[in-house]
């Protein structure tokens, strides 16, 4: 079967994609792959046709090859194209230089299919338009994998598919991120994938696939390929040489012999020789050939189309510079131009003067479409211009802005650093290289946006810029992590101070900014201390002056100007989201907790922004674990991390962290213990150390709980140190460490009058009776707690109570409320609990009934949430847009949930009780 060409009658718009990027081919190599090339690859071969054989049976799957340059990975993935003879076949690549445009590569890979674009919903077509910049508008940032899933399923339903994708490590972070979603979604379908990556350039995303190394050859290998290439007629010890120095590198025995022997003055990489030799076949070519060659290395996309125009306005013999071009075996100019190897084209980029480079960007960028290739056209642009230029910093400005909306931070920022060198005023070139040095950030290179900072000259710099680019200095700061967390704040807290009298309100945002940004990366342990150190004693009554109420004031002074604060009709909070859910936890005001959660809900749906979507998620998943509904915990926890996955991101742990610790999973706990504490980040462990309270005392290991619980409460963070000090009391009375117990008591006291809602007064009421050993104070606690959704709470007080009526030998009244205990911990699933009411009853004389069988406890996350969504009437297309899966894997989840459930249909799932929705 033939290569996968784009047909005759495909639609306008592939015609204009591939005026864009001119991908739509699958060229006739005629110099690759060689037998030679590869010799002694029978396993790979093996691995890579098993591959293809389980696409073909629609068990998709994917495989990265790694190795270093030259070592044959493009000649196995050349040689499984034409092995895949029943496949389509379509390939993309990384080009080292356009790395910065987002989503060019992933853009290769859908061209050939194109004409299915039509076939996909409106969101999902929109996000591919203006993600390939053929439309305007922001892309859903979580739909553009998903839209290209689904258009590369919906080709492959007709025929299986080959996807190859080579040089992965130069691919733009855009496509990566999106290409790494693909293979991790197909294999449910009937769809091969393949990356070639050089194994010292990691790819974030590409490390968790499926991978294989491709090392070098034996000697006796290397030998006879050596013997079967026949290039040259080497002596002995020259080929002895040779063989050493190429650590059975197919490339370099290949190569190196063509460029006159392989004796060099000193040692080199074996790139760096490699490229040597093709290097020395350039030096015998005409000098058309020579530009043509530079010409090609300029343009990534190979597109025939624009290159001979380039070389016609560089006035170049085509005929005669393209045959000789070819004769030399670097290039093949057939549907595209393609380079016999990626270090040809570095070497043909590399060695050209700059102004043989200039002048190729300059005649790619004349006839470069400004409307369909417009940031292509820029770039192009930048790099032919040798000085300073306004007009062409303010294009690329403009471009930044483009890639920006399409979620290519990336691009932004190598657009933005690029028109900050071409800038000729200063003030634009510093405001330019802020810019620049945000979107850097915001792509994840803190490093590259630290080295940008630098480049500012600070003493020029009028106060309000002065500042803006100390709080980049300390964000960054806190993102790089280790002393970052004092390092950053301090940084903030110094613009904040250097700006308190000239612009006081920009000054309190700079406060509450290093607050927020403490919380957002999960550094805040310490901060409000520091940043409330630096407020002025006075101000407009805002957060900033109410958090400086609470801690000087304490709870019962501050706590009512926080809730004014967050209440009121201005709902500030809104800019500071992360903190308003910690405060709203301060508060012990679940009503409060539960309206911001809708309003994340809300406000992340309509903007798309993905922070504020997971930290609803993240938030829901903490009230539904509060109110006893842990399949509802598992459902947001899951759909949180299939965004995170989408994005490219780890998930956020402490949903996990409360679920398990809850749920009495101590094996889960303690792993997940483990991963908080190799994060490093102090609001996480505090987390992490309040559910190892959680987990012991339920388990009954009252010292473990006392040590967890007590670092959980020194750690001073908002929110966790309230709901870790009742666990502290727990454990401490168990331990007979009753002075610690009345001055936690105390403290908690302080926190719940203050807040004076049912779920601070009934805790404080159960922590109380502890302490007093009274049974009023029992009493009291369910009296708060009744009526409430807090049934974690009010099983444990069940439970509690039903302790000290045993121990008082009220066995009787125990055992009424050990079993009320019992069953409503059991129909949650606090497993460790209802272990220890367990055991309580049986020191009653009664033996506790079996424990209830949750569904949840039967499902993994995943399957937890597409259960629910089903239970609820969603088709399986809906559940894959929430869970950004292709509606084939959707099927094939429901398959496993019906066996481990032991049913058959969907309407059995509406059936179950614990799969609708409670809240």
């Amino acid at each position: 079967m033939a290569c996968h060409h784009l047909r005759l009658d495909t639609p306008p718009l592939a015609s204009v994609t591939i005026a864009y990027f001119a991908y739509g081919r699958c060229p006739k190599v005629r110099t690759m792959p060689t037998t030679s090339s590869l010799i002694g690859r029978h396993d790979e071969i093996e691995r890579l046709l098993a591959l293809v054989k389980a696409a073909e049976r629609g068990e998709g799957g994917v495989l990265v090859l790694r190795g270093e340059p030259g070592i044959g990975k493009s000649a196995l993935l050349d040689h499984l194209e034409q092995a895949a003879e029943r496949f389509q076949r379509i390939r993309a690549s990384g080009s080292e230089f356009e790395g910065e445009l987002p989503f060019a590569a992933l853009h290769q890979l859908c061209v050939p299919v194109l004409e299915h674009l039509d076939t996909l919903s409106t969101p999902y077509r929109d996000s591919l338009l203006v993600a390939f910049g053929l439309a305007d508008g922001a892309p859903d940032p979580f739909r553009v994998g998903l839209a290209a899933l689904e258009l590369l399923a919906t080709a492959a339903a007709e025929r299986p598919m080959l996807c190859v994708i080579d040089d992965a490590h130069w691919l733009d972070a855009a496509s990566a991120r999106a290409l790494t979603f693909l293979a991790r979604r197909v294999s449910a379908e009937p769809i091969a994938m393949v990356f070639a990556a050089r194994d010292q350039d990691p790819v974030p995303g590409l490390d968790e696939l499926p991978g294989l190394t491709v090392g070098g050859l034996s000697d006796a290998q290397a030998r006879v390929l050596l013997a079967e290439e026949k290039t040259v007629t080497l002596d002995e010890r020259v080929r002895d040489r040779l063989l050493a120095e190429a650590r059975g590198n197919p490339l370099a025995l290949i190569e190196l012999p063509k460029a006159g022997g392989f004796a060099l003055p000193t040692p080199s990489p074996i790139a760096s020789r490699i490229e040597r030799s093709f290097l020395a076949r350039m030096a015998d070519l005409p000098p058309d050939a020579r530009q043509l060659l530079v010409l090609a290395s300029a343009d990534p996309t190979g597109d025939p189309g624009l290159l001979w125009a380039a070389a016609r306005q560089l006035d170049l013999d085509v005929p005669a510079a393209s045959a000789a071009a070819e004769a030399s075996g670097l290039i093949l100019f057939d549907t595209r131009a393609r380079f016999a190897h990626p270090l040809a084209r570095s070497a043909a980029y590399r060695a050209a003067e700059p102004k043989l480079r200039q002048a190729a960007h300059r005649a790619l960028a004349d006839v470069t479409d400004p409307d369909t290739a417009g940031d292509r056209r820029a770039w192009h642009r930048a790099q032919a211009t040798a000085g300073p230029d306004e007009e062409v910093a303010a294009e690329l400005e403009l471009s930044a802005s483009r890639a920006q909306a399409r979620g290519g931070v990336a691009a932004a920022a190598a657009f933005l650093e690029r028109a900050a060198a071409l800038s000729l005023d200063p003030g634009k070139q510093v405001e330019r290289t802020l810019a620049a040095a945000r979107a850097t950030l915001a792509a994840g290179r803190t490093d590259a946006a630290a080295d940008l900072l630098t480049s500012i000259d600070t003493s020029t710099l009028a106060l309000p810029q002065h500042a803006s680019v100390d709080l980049l200095r300390g964000q960054i700061a806190f993102v790089q992590g280790a002393d970052g967390a004092v390092r950053g704040p301090e940084i903030i807290l110094h613009a904040a101070q250097q700006l308190a009298d000239s612009d006081p309100e920009r000054s309190r945002e700079f406060l509450v900014a290093a607050l927020e940004m403490g919380l957002a990366v999960g550094r805040a342990a310490g901060v409000l201390d520091r940043v409330l150190a630096a407020a002025p004693p006075s101000g407009p009554p805002d957060l900033l002056a109410a958090l400086v109420r609470l801690t000087t004031e304490g709870h019962r002074a501050g706590v009512p100007a926080i809730r004014q604060v967050l209440t009121g009709d201005d709902a500030g909070w809104t800019r500071t989201p992360a903190l308003a859910t910690v405060l709203a936890g301060e508060l012990w005001d679940l009503d409060l907790h539960r309206t911001i959660i809708d309003w994340l809900t809300r406000t992340g749906q309509s903007t798309g922004s993905p922070m504020t979507i997971r930290l609803g998620l993240s938030q829901a998943a903490v009230y539904a674990v509060l109110t006893g509904n842990f399949g509802q915990a598992m459902a947001a926890i899951a759909e949180e991390e299939a965004i995170a996955d989408a994005l490219g991101d780890p998930p956020q742990l402490y949903p996990r962290v409360h679920l398990a610790a809850m749920r009495g999973r101590k094996q889960e706990v303690l792993d997940l213990f483990a991963e908080a504490t190799s994060r490093r980040t102090g609001q996480l462990t505090a987390n992490a150390h309040w559910a190892m309270a959680v987990l012991y005392n339920g388990l009954g290991e009252y010292p473990a709980a006392f040590e967890a619980a007590t670092q959980a409460v020194a750690s001073g963070d908002l929110f966790l140190t309230g709901i870790a000090l009742p666990e502290q009391i727990e454990a401490a009375v168990r331990c007979g460490e009753d002075a610690v117990a009345r001055s936690a008591l105390d403290a908690l006291v302080e926190r719940t009058e203050s807040a004076d809602t049912d779920f601070a007064l009934g805790v404080a009421a159960g922590a109380r009776a502890m302490v007093t050993d009274a049974e009023d104070d029992y009493l009291a606690a369910f009296s708060y707690l009744s009526g409430s959704p807090l049934s974690v709470q009010i099983a444990r007080a069940h439970l509690r109570y039903g302790e000290w009526l045993r121990r008082a030998g009220r066995r009787r009244d125990a055992r009424e409320h050990l079993r009320v205990a019992h069953e409503q911990l059991s129909k949650i699933g606090l497993e460790a609990f209802t272990r220890r009411a367990a055991d309580e009853l049986r020191a009653t004389g009664e033996v506790a009934r079996n424990r209830s069988s949750h569904t949840y406890d039967r499902l993994t996350m995943q399957e937890m949430h597409i259960a629910r969504e089903v239970a609820a009437g969603a088709t399986s297309k809906e559940v894959a847009t929430r869970l950004f899966l292709s509606p084939r894997t959707v099927d094939a989840h429901l398959r496993n949930i019906f066996r481990k459930l032991g049913i058959t249909s969907r309407r059995q799932l509406r059936d179950m009780p614990d799969l609708r929705d409670a809240d």
